[in-house]
């Protein structure tokens, strides 16, 4: 291996996918020198997502085309701290992305604002129920800034996307046809909301009857023209169907390639590197600044990239994992409680209802788009009194259509057979007529979940591999039999043939093997002081000031939604502190 030193840079970014490409094309008005380090390779809508090419479910949905090869680098997994955590082999519980865009390419495109009450959880909790409703082993925490505070960048990443959606409240006045529990917005949606499909209506009159408020899900798929404050010009959606897994050919999708990239390439001040995998934050001798970053290239040598300001923007289980190997703040000991670094981890708690109605009620499934779906906020976070009930959080309940390939998007009854001329007759009878009502629940902190590296396995540069110590907890398993009871109603209303269950029960485990959500989080958390936290409000690292780790890893606990809308928007409020104090006094944390 031949060890070599570049050039220094002025900012040097690692990982270029959502969080990536929106702090690059924030600072990249400063003038400054910016490279990002992305370990895979280059991506864009033209050539990589053409179609017909992308619509090819065996290469990207099943043989997972646009995700982490776990052949080279994996996470081992354990429930708790007396089991031996094993090498997750195939990925399937949740699809790292991989290469330009990262993650940002292959999502569905919800798009979401936290409610209130999750950003303030734990003083919400407290101030309704007593701080006794909180489990003992629970570590629960308030994010360091408010709704109030971020509306501004959730609305301008919103108008990035150009998103699709119905407001719900503008300035303090419900809007007819919203989500009447979201926090207030300055403005509504940039375009109109996607079409309600037959199955959305169906859902929507049964949730209606029920007393429940259904709305449209808020989407990262643009529904009418729009150019957005980069300039950038973004496709009306054509419900292709093709949207989780895949990258999108018709430059609708929210995404860094249809959004960012454009406008980001032209700036001579940025370049891009591929195929870069950073193996280390490098640190002064005390430890307190970051001198650069040292990384392999695609033909094995290593490199050290001295910097000035080190942006750490990759997906949340590698922030997470760069931290202890770069030994950059204080791991967590689960036994004491103390230190920062892989505490709080924490993920989603889903569940389903298959629906199999007669042939009278046909559903296309097939005409769709990751995010055409009717939802309820009903039983979501402080949206109803939980006192009774004996568990914190909540949940979602939708009824969603993504699309409807023929691997992996055919819903059978249990007892159909498995193959054979059996299997294509139930499939040649419920294709058109199922639909499936989703739940996507929140997941608290908990003293026993958290990250850490490996004492055994390595990945193939010889470097630990991340550990993940998670299982249910009992709080999340009473929510979700709550919800399953609310979902319940809503299948009975809807009046189907018959229906099947989905749901985990009071006895279940975290099952690393089905596809649940890639919404991981934790681990490199914010808060208002280093004692709790990783990073500050402005994602700046308390102990190594010249450097700020964006995503879901800075999130204290998991909310119900899709995290991008907050992993986002503090992405561009970090920038814009960046700019405006940062720079003035580089080295030095930004006081609140």
């Amino acid at each position: 291996m031949t060890k070599k030193i570049n050039p220094p840079v002025d900012i040097v970014i690692v990982g270029l996918g959502w969080t990536g490409s929106l702090m690059a094309m924030e600072l990249v008005k400063s003038g400054l020198s910016i490279l990002a380090l992305e370990r895979g390779e280059d991506r864009d809508t033209y050539p990589d997502f053409a179609y017909p090419r992308i619509a090819d479910e065996l290469t990207y949905a099943v043989r997972l085309k646009l995700f982490q090869n776990a052949a080279k680098e994996t996470v081992t997994v354990r429930h708790n701290a007396t089991q031996t955590a094993m090498p997750y082999r195939r990925f399937g519980s949740f699809l790292p992305g991989d290469g330009v865009g990262g993650a940002g390419c292959h999502w569905n495109g919800m798009l979401w604002r936290p409610l209130e009450a999750d950003l303030s959880m734990r003083s919400t909790v407290i101030e309704k129920y007593g701080a006794d409703f909180i489990p003992s082993d629970m570590t629960l925490q308030d994010y360091p800034f408010t709704y109030a505070e971020m509306e501004p960048w959730f609305d301008k990443f919103e108008k990035i996307v150009g998103a699709a959606g119905q407001a719900g409240n503008i300035n303090g006045v419900l809007q007819p046809g919203g989500n009447p529990f979201e926090a207030p917005r300055k403005n509504g949606y940039p375009t109109k909301p996607l079409r309600r499909l037959y199955s959305g209506d169906l859902f929507a009159k049964a949730a209606e009857n029920l007393g429940y408020n259904p709305f449209p899900c808020p989407a990262a798929n643009t529904t009418e023209p729009w150019v957005n404050p980069y300039n950038v010009q973004l496709g009306v959606c054509n419900y292709c169907g093709y949207c989780e897994r895949f990258g999108c050919f018709n430059y609708s999708k929210g995404s860094p390639q249809s959004c960012i990239l454009p406008a980001l390439r032209r700036h001579k001040n940025f370049t891009l590197q591929t195929h870069a995998h950073v193996i280390r934050i490098n640190t002064d001798s005390n430890g307190s600044r970051a001198t650069g970053v040292t990384y392999i290239d695609e033909q094995g040598n290593e490199i050290e990239q001295p910097a000035d300001l080190v942006i750490l923007s990759a997906f949340q289980l590698h922030n997470v994992r760069l931290l202890l190997l770069s030994k950059i703040g204080k791991p967590y000991d689960p036994m004491t409680g103390e230190g920062v670094v892989g505490k709080n981890y924490a993920y989603q708690m889903t569940g389903g209802i298959n629906l199999f109605f007669d042939k009278t009620q046909i559903f296309n499934p097939f005409g769709a788009t990751g995010a055409t779906g009717t939802f309820i906020d009903n039983f979501n976070a402080e949206n109803f009194d939980h006192s009774s009930h004996g568990f914190i959080g909540g949940a979602t309940i939708s009824q969603t259509i993504t699309g409807g390939r023929p691997i992996q998007q055919i819903s059978l009854p249990k007892e159909a057979p498995k193959w054979g001329s059996g299997w294509k007759a139930a499939i040649k009878e419920h294709y058109l007529h199922t639909i499936n009502i989703g739940s996507s629940g929140s997941v608290m902190p908990y003293r026993q979940c958290y990250l850490d590296l490996d004492p055994t396995y390595k990945d193939v540069y010889g470097q630990p591999l991340l550990r993940m110590t998670f299982d249910w907890q009992k709080n999340e398993l009473l929510m979700t039999n709550f919800i399953k009871e609310k979902a319940e109603g809503i299948a009975r209303e809807m009046n189907p043939k018959h229906y099947q269950v989905g749901f985990k029960t009071l006895n279940s485990h975290y099952d690393v093997r089905p596809y649940q959500s890639t919404h991981t989080t934790g681990g490199a958390i914010m808060g208002d002081n280093p004692k709790n936290s990783v990073v500050n409000k402005y994602l700046q690292c308390w102990d190594v000031p010249n450097l700020f780790v964006t995503g879901a890893s800075c999130f204290p606990q998991n909310l119900a939604y899709n995290p991008t809308g907050i992993v986002c928007a503090t992405a561009l409020f970090a920038a814009n502190e960046i700019l405006t104090r940062y720079l003035n006094e580089p080295g030095k944390l930004v006081q609140a």
